[in-house]
């Protein structure tokens, strides 16, 4: 925009309205988090939510059609821990650590501290969006899908069913994949998927063309496990003192955390939130991943 633009659109008081119109924007999408290549599912006001999706196969170069990925999200007396986990590459982790030194105490407050600041587990996928009531305007496109265990669990058991009378399917199949109908309910304050299901087996489209078109558009995944989405171990342990002690310690001096120092998490997108860090969603760690913790010490 050249100034003359922006001095006639100040007179005309259209910019206020035009940023009004982007903080409305960013609100009812879950703004915050800057990435628009992710698709999020919204609920109306009872809490239900429906949406129809399509998971894709593996973007080119890459042998897996979605990413796994660890991450803690707690809050201490010296802010907020959201960090990814080093667990995720196999790594050691400080809040693993320290999970592992609370659990085996023997003290049930402590397991308690555990199962608040415990890993959350989140998947990574791209899909096609073939209906979005809410937002019409993201059908036919290619989005990132960030989703937990439940739906991971209805994707596996959907290739590997537990019955003989159901055949297997590879959902992320174009030609003999199914769409996945994503159905949403408020069960007890989260966010509840446990009546979506596939379709049946049906292709994308039957058009060779249309389907090349859509597997160039898919994002790569890798990215997601890669070093440098990851910080260092020592970099997660300072922020872990921080977190648990709300001091920093510099050179065997203790300072005060500075007033800026946030006490709330960033604003992401607070339906997925409820997501990620929904007790409901995430049961894998709540007791094998704690037994583990214990075998190990």
């Amino acid at each position: 925009m050249s100034f003359s633009d922006l001095k006639k659109q100040s007179k005309l008081g259209s910019l206020t309205s035009k940023l009004v119109k982007e903080v409305e924007k960013m609100n009812n999408t879950g703004g915050g988090n800057g990435d628009d290549r992710l698709w999020k599912p919204e609920v109306d006001k009872t809490g239900n939510g429906f949406a129809v999706i399509r998971f894709l196969p593996s973007p080119e170069g890459e042998d897996i059609p979605w990413a796994k990925m660890y991450s803690h999200a707690f809050q201490g007396p010296g802010g907020w821990y959201i960090e990814n986990s080093l667990t995720t590459t196999g790594g050691k982790d400080p809040v693993s650590e320290y999970n592992r030194e609370l659990w085996n105490s023997g003290n049930e407050s402590d397991k308690d501290t555990v199962r608040k600041q415990k890993r959350k587990l989140s998947y990574y996928a791209n899909i096609y969006v073939v209906k979005d009531p809410t937002n019409p305007q993201n059908e036919g496109g290619v989005f990132l899908y960030k989703f937990g265990k439940k739906i991971f669990d209805k994707v596996m058991e959907s290739m590997q069913p537990a019955f003989e009378d159901e055949e297997p399917i590879n959902p992320f199949d174009f030609w003999k994949g199914a769409n996945f109908k994503l159905k949403i309910r408020k069960v007890d304050g989260y966010w509840n998927y446990d009546k979506s299901e596939f379709d049946s087996v049906s292709v994308l489209f039957d058009d060779d063309e249309a389907l090349e078109e859509v597997y160039a558009k898919q994002y790569p995944l890798l990215e997601f496990t890669a070093t440098t989405n990851f910080k260092s171990y020592s970099e997660l342990k300072t922020r872990l003192d921080t977190v648990l002690s709300g001091t920093v310690s510099a050179n065997s001096t203790v300072e005060t955390l500075m007033e800026d120092e946030p006490t709330a998490p960033p604003v992401v997108n607070t339906k997925e939130e409820q997501l990620t860090l929904s007790v409901n969603d995430d049961e894998e760690d709540s007791t094998s991943y704690f037994e583990k913790l214990a075998a190990e010490a």
